[in-house]
């Protein structure tokens, strides 16, 4: 067997051997079913585990992955996820994480080909033009990719208040919505303050009388 490929194998029986020697229960507990408070929406670059960068164990973050950690409204992948973990497990936090020296984001800056992912990339370009006035000012490329990013973040967390997911649930209990951007360099995450509890940080065309 390929040794990279073998590597993963080993390394599962190493971390199921290591948490039943911690505690004899732990698959036994985890088995009974989840009960998260938390969300995540985060990139799919494989330096960012939500798990990890936030010290927290199986079972208590529900995670959604894409590129460049996006809210598109017609993503029927991400809404069901949304629905689930709002819905049926009753988060109480969704978070949209993203993290500076992101691919898609650089990607998106660009004019380059790159095939069908330009399509999805379009999402990040829409949030460059809406900003161009500030980013433009920017001579720094990188300075200005991690400022994107930080736009980016905000732009996804204003569609998950845009959604009838969110604004459905906000008409029956408090749900609050985050936006981070983490650190590849210092492991650190930066909250950007962009806290939604309610519809009235949205414009009103979006608000739906749900």
């Amino acid at each position: 067997m390929e040794i990279s490929y073998r590597k993963l194998i080993d390394g599962n029986r190493r971390f199921s051997m290591s948490k039943k020697f911690d505690d004899p229960e732990y698959f036994k507990k985890l088995s009974l079913g989840q009960k998260p408070d938390y969300l995540w929406i985060g990139c799919s670059d494989s330096r960012v585990p939500a798990n990890e960068v936030t010290n927290t164990e199986s079972g208590e973050i529900f995670v959604h992955r894409n590129i460049a950690n996006l809210v598109v409204h017609t993503d029927m992948n991400l809404l069901s996820v949304l629905e689930y973990a709002v819905k049926y497990l009753e988060v109480k936090h969704v978070i949209i994480c993203g993290h500076y020296g992101c691919g898609g984001v650089k990607a998106a800056m660009g004019n380059d080909f790159h095939g069908f992912l330009d399509n999805w990339l379009r999402n990040i370009k829409d949030v460059y033009h809406k900003h161009h006035l500030e980013l433009d000012t920017i001579e720094s490329l990188d300075k200005r990719a991690d400022r994107l990013t930080e736009l980016n973040v905000v732009e996804q967390v204003r569609n998950l208040a845009k959604t009838t997911i969110v604004q459905e649930t906000w008409k029956k209990r408090p749900l609050h919505l985050h936006g981070w951007v983490y650190g590849i360099n210092n492991g650190l995450i930066k909250d950007l303050s962009v806290i939604h509890d309610g519809t009235e940080d949205i414009e009103a065309i979006y608000r739906l009388n749900v």
